[in-house]
């Protein structure tokens, strides 16, 4: 590869790149012109130094490149409150990458259509989900509540309580539950329960129903519930 091949698969990479970071710059997100331009940048001249390299160098890097830029993903991902922001500033960054490595690769036509077809992604898609987000079945259907489970009961009746939890929540199919833990708080004689609870919609009073079957337990002090999380396609 010579010196001008490098620079217009380089420069290609960088005029796609930045045709996204423009539209994500237009709508104000985190991850806008510059980072979306260096993304594709990046990773166009990772992959530009394994073709230099040669061998299977190329498939190597590229693998790298694509687990890399998860990890920036990850950066741009926020929970604000009750629901999870910057799904979509991650996925339009690792297809930034994409981009970029058919770029580097000097694949012209594939790397344009995956730009127009991020673009329109943006803009075509955009409108039409906020449309569907405004009927009555999507909020229920499409998000994902998040619950914390809390009980302060006796040590000696904890094992007795976490069966019961388990009964009443784990045998649900509307319920998943991800996580049961107990700790002393620093009385050994009593025990904090949690449970982390997940449901596809939301389960407020299921969850209250088991809230009330568990408080009337003996050596139960404390039973509460409240809504951790609400995660949407942001």
């Amino acid at each position: 590869m010579n010196i001008l091949d490098f620079t217009t698969r380089l420069g290609l990479a960088l005029f796609l790149g930045a045709a996204i970071g423009i539209e994500r710059q237009w709508r104000q997100k985190s991850a806008g012109l510059r980072t979306n331009t260096l993304v594709s940048l990046g990773s166009a001249a990772f992959v530009l130094l394994s073709i230099k390299i040669g061998g299977d160098a190329v498939g190597r890097v590229a693998s790298y490149v694509v687990s890399g830029i998860g990890f920036l993903g990850a950066g741009v991902i926020m929970k604000d409150g009750m629901s999870v922001q910057g799904l979509n500033t991650a996925a339009t960054i690792w297809c930034s990458a994409a981009i970029g490595s058919f770029s580097a690769m000097g694949l012209t036509a594939e790397a344009t259509i995956v730009s127009i077809a991020v673009m329109l992604t943006h803009l075509v898609l955009r409108p039409f989900g906020n449309k569907l987000s405004k009927l009555p079945f999507t909020k229920s259907d499409a998000a994902q509540t998040e619950y914390l489970f809390t009980i302060k009961c006796k040590e000696k009746v904890e094992n007795h309580i976490r069966v019961l939890l388990m009964q009443h929540l784990g045998n649900d199919d509307r319920l998943l539950m991800r996580s049961l833990t107990s700790i002393e708080n620093g009385d050994p004689c009593n025990t904090i329960i949690t449970a982390e609870i997940t449901t596809s919609s939301p389960q407020d009073n299921l969850i209250e129903k088991v809230a009330s079957r568990l408080t009337i337990e003996h050596d139960v002090m404390k039973v509460k519930w409240e809504v951790v999380g609400l995660q949407t396609d942001v």
